[in-house]
């Protein structure tokens, strides 16, 4: 099994598609009500989906790379705010915050091993009970 995509709502789509362009993401479909994109790294892709009524989202996007100071500068350089610039965290990894235009809440991270295989991994699969 593999996860697919994830789908963000946005108010405003070509402000959104800016910022997911500014943090180095590739579209690959763009169209006035929906957009998506992929990750430079690997096989993973989001979409937007432009919603007319006022939403509230408490996902939180993770995206991971390995030289996160230097990514985040970059972001920065192009006109990306941050509310948390890099910084190591008690889960072990290093972390940023930012926020999509639409208030979409995304952390940038390197979490290295730790990210699969922290201290505190369990291996729970499901159990067929009688």
């Amino acid at each position: 099994m593999n996860m697919n995509q994830i789908t963000l709502p946005v108010s405003d789509m070509q402000a959104a598609n800016n910022f997911y362009l500014a943090l180095g993401f590739t579209q690959i479909v763009d169209t006035p009500h929906y957009a998506r994109f992929i990750c430079p790294d690997g096989e993973a892709s989001f979409s937007l989906s432009l919603e007319k009524e006022p939403f509230s989202n408490g996902a939180i996007l993770y995206f991971e790379h390995q030289d996160l100071d230097n990514w985040v500068a970059q972001c920065q350089s192009r006109g990306i705010d941050f509310q948390q610039l890099p910084t190591e965290q008690r889960y072990l990894w290093r972390e940023a915050i930012t926020t999509d235009p639409s208030g979409n809440k995304l952390k940038l991270y390197w979490a290295g091993d730790n990210r699969l295989n922290p201290p505190w991994r369990v291996n729970k699969t499901y159990q067929h009970s009688n």
